[in-house]
């Protein structure tokens, strides 16, 4: 997969950010959220629409373990990124991934590059399969 890393002039951090730089809809952010199996401890990431919030217990029932949010220690040690510019790609350590079933309908998203002001476009299909994502709903 080919990247092409856009450096912004303002913050990405927010989807809402993210949006407004990349002249696009919330809906085609990539939102790379890190949650923590609660009896495993694993790590998942969750690539989610900009648009939408996780039901964390339907994320929970269809993966087959609830989810917590851990905290931003945790999130940095097992990406290696800080919260606001986690890519959805390139971690430290391996993570389970899931990419919200909405973000396919797009033809381009846009997805944090490392830094909170930093982005890449890229296909929705090229991301599940760079990613060996699994597609799932993340909301009702």
């Amino acid at each position: 997969m080919s990247i092409a890393i856009h450096v912004l002039e303002q913050s990405s951090r927010t989807a809402e950010e993210a949006a407004q730089a990349c002249g696009t809809s919330v809906a085609q952010i990539v939102k790379s959220l890190v949650f923590q199996g609660k009896d495993s401890g694993k790590p998942i990431l969750l690539l989610v629409s900009g648009a939408n919030r996780v039901k964390e217990g339907l994320v929970g029932r269809m993966i087959g373990e609830k989810i917590v949010r851990p905290d931003a220690d945790f999130v940095r040690r097992v990406t290696g990124f800080a919260i606001g510019g986690i890519p959805p790609l390139g971690h430290a350590e391996t993570l389970a991934t899931y990419i919200d079933e909405d973000l396919l309908a797009h033809d381009r998203v846009w997805a944090a590059a490392g830094t909170p002001n930093s982005v890449f476009p890229v296909s929705p299909a090229e991301l599940l399969k760079a990613c060996d994502a699994n597609r799932i709903a993340v909301h009702d």
